[in-house]
């Protein structure tokens, strides 16, 4: 159950973990993630998640749907509380062959360093109107991820906003083969990475988890933010994604946007 709204969905999978940390039954925890259980669970129930990039850390223990989408991240209160869980469990380990490559991106001193409250300061920031802003009429969001925009732009960065939806054409397959891995890689070449390469863009600001898919099948991170609530106080997130290895960017704007914010509160137990 959400325990903001035990009526509302609290999303599937990792939604134990998210759960529980929001309801204060635990400081922090763990979620794992193939398409949108670490980042769906955290927007609906007011908490930050931490997507890695794939390989960041070990998936040794863990049942795998996918081995090339699958990641473990924290689940949190606060950006952070995921930022010191993410120090501890990133690293090389033998009987994760994907932590050979991804272990590169850890940063000399690990990921506490990024936790500024200017991180926003000289971002670039890309936002795709078309399709992740596209809302029902009477909804509150457009109103609220406006205020947010304008939250972020305060913070000197620069936002691009863009109507393409290029990298939104993965097509549910019924299996992955070498010709399906080859689609995939394909769409994340010539979508996600093109868009952020060919702007220079720092991240890409999406409502919810609704860029989970695009996040997933490239193994690139991404991190989940309370953004605001309902008016049944039903909670909702902001993530930003980025590239491989992004993770000290997206941390610093992660946290620059939640101190600017503050928008988190205790759930209510509402039925």
């Amino acid at each position: 159950m959400n325990p903001y709204v035990l009526s509302a969905t609290p999303c599937g999978s990792s939604s134990g973990s998210a759960i529980s940390v929001a309801a204060n039954l635990a400081a922090v925890t763990l979620g794992t993630e193939t398409d949108g259980s670490i980042l769906c669970p955290s927007h609906f129930n007011s908490v930050v998640g931490i997507k890695p990039t794939l390989g960041l850390n070990s998936r040794a223990g863990v049942v795998q749907i996918s081995p090339r989408q699958d990641s473990v991240g924290p689940i949190c209160r606060t950006v952070s509380d995921a930022v010191e869980v993410l120090d501890v469990i990133v690293g090389f380990d033998h009987r994760d062959e994907a932590t050979r490559t991804a272990s590169m991106y850890i940063p000399r001193g690990g990921y506490k360093q990024f936790l500024k409250a200017n991180g926003l300061k000289g971002k670039r920031l890309g936002i795709v109107r078309n399709p992740f802003f596209m809302f029902e009429n009477g909804s509150v969001l457009p109103q609220v991820f406006e205020h947010h925009f304008h939250t972020l732009r305060q913070g000197e960065e620069k936002i691009k906003e863009y109507g393409q939806e290029i990298f939104l054409q993965a097509e549910a397959t019924n299996g992955i083969n070498k010709k399906t891995l080859l689609k995939l890689e394909r769409l994340s070449q010539n979508g996600f990475e093109k868009l952020m390469k060919e702007h220079k863009l720092d991240a890409l600001v999406t409502p919810g988890s609704d860029i989970s898919s695009v996040l997933a099948i490239g193994g690139f991170p991404g991190i989940s933010v309370p953004a605001g609530y309902y008016s049944k106080g039903i909670p909702f997130g902001i993530c930003f994604g980025g590239l491989k290895g992004s993770e000290p960017k997206l941390i610093e704007i992660a946290y620059s946007f939640e101190q600017a914010t503050k928008i988190r509160k205790p759930p209510s137990f509402k039925p």
